[in-house]
Order: structure tokens, then C-alpha cells, then sequence
């Protein structure tokens, strides 16, 4: 499977941004899909994940209420509508693909198998 992320941008605090993650090469639709964000300095960390079917959702903390994943599995796309935008949420904002246990949304790095390259989110205060 190959994951091509896109829509990232400078936007000032408060601003929104809406990510994409276009998949392809697999059966998209077999897929839990995460997204996680690594700031300069730090470790890559969870933001979100959507189940294979889109029926269950799962969000970090810091982004609860702000951020919104969704998929359209006819379009093989993956998307994080990001809402009320702040400084802390600067980093490179990578999805990635992964083997449902179909108990749980997968929120663990370790537990995805394929891996976009990164889109670059700067908020400006």
C-alpha cells in the first residue's frame, strides 16, 4: 500500500486545515488508517485513527474537539479536518495503514504497516 499525504500549509492559530491521504496498491478498505504528528525535537505521536469501516474513531488528548478524522472508501482517502489550529500543533503530519484487530482502533505506531511521507502543518501565533 502507498499513502500519499497532502494539504499542509502555514495557517495562523485559530485557522483550520483539512489533511488528505490518498492510498493505493491495496484494498483500502481492509485498512484501519491513523494519522500522527512529529514536532522538531520530538517523538512521533498519535493524533487519530479511523476504523476499516469508518465506524469507530479514536483521538488524542491535545486534539479532542478540534480535530475530525473521516474516510471515503470509495475514494481510498483518509482525511483530518483540523479546526482551531495553535502553535503546539506544528509538526509534520504523516498516515499511515494498518491491519484491524476489529476490536479495537490501532493507535499504536508499531501496529501500522505502511507509512506516507509527511506533510509539514505550521501554525503561527
Amino acid at each position: 500500500v502507498q499513502l500519499q499525504a497532502s494539504g499542509g500549509g502555514l495557517v495562523q492559530a485559530g485557522g483550520s486545515l483539512r489533511l488528505s491521504c490518498a492510498a493505493s496498491g491495496g484494498t483500502f478498505s481492509r485498512y484501519d488508517m491513523g494519522w500522527f504528528r512529529q514536532a522538531p525535537g520530538k517523538e512521533r505521536e498519535f493524533v487519530a485513527a479511523v476504523s476499516w469501516s469508518g465506524g469507530r474513531t479514536s483521538y488524542a488528548d491535545p486534539v479532542k474537539g478540534r480535530f475530525t478524522i473521516f474516510r471515503d472508501n470509495a475514494k481510498n482517502t483518509v482525511f483530518l479536518q483540523m479546526n482551531s489550529l495553535k502553535p503546539e500543533d506544528t509538526a509534520v503530519y504523516f498516515c499511515a495503514a494498518g491491519r484491524p484487530t476489529y476490536l479495537i482502533v490501532i493507535t499504536t505506531s508499531t501496529m501500522y504497516d505502511y507509512w506516507g511521507q509527511g506533510t509539514q502543518v505550521t501554525v503561527s501565533s
